[in-house]
């Protein structure tokens, strides 16, 4: 698993909508379908490209399989976001003398 499996992952729009619903607590698909107007194949495939990323882990119960935000996943979103927290003082040094500036 990459960086980049794991940003290609949350590319898309609908994927990022399922990562974050399951952020509030695992489901399984079915319950996960509701209100994204998406067939079971399709959130199938959404859910397999999570996990495959890392992003989500899954956990088979009898007939249903059960997902949920793999913290690993969080962790390595961090781990990247970490590289660039170097430059955020300074950058926010700079908004926040030019919104000073425009205040004037």
């Amino acid at each position: 698993m990459d960086d980049d499996s794991l940003f290609r992952a949350l590319a898309d729009p609908t994927r990022r909508a399922i990562f974050e619903r399951l952020a509030s607590g695992p489901s399984n698909a079915s319950g996960l379908r509701e209100g994204f107007g998406i067939s079971q194949p399709a959130m199938s495939q959404h859910l397999g490209v999570l996990v495959g990323a890392g992003l989500v882990r899954q956990e088979r119960e009898g007939r249903f399989v059960n997902y949920e935000v793999d913290p690993a996943g969080i962790g390595r979103i961090g781990n990247w976001l970490r590289r660039y927290q170097v430059y955020w003082p300074s950058r926010m040094a700079d908004l926040d003398e030019v919104l000073r500036e425009m205040d004037q």
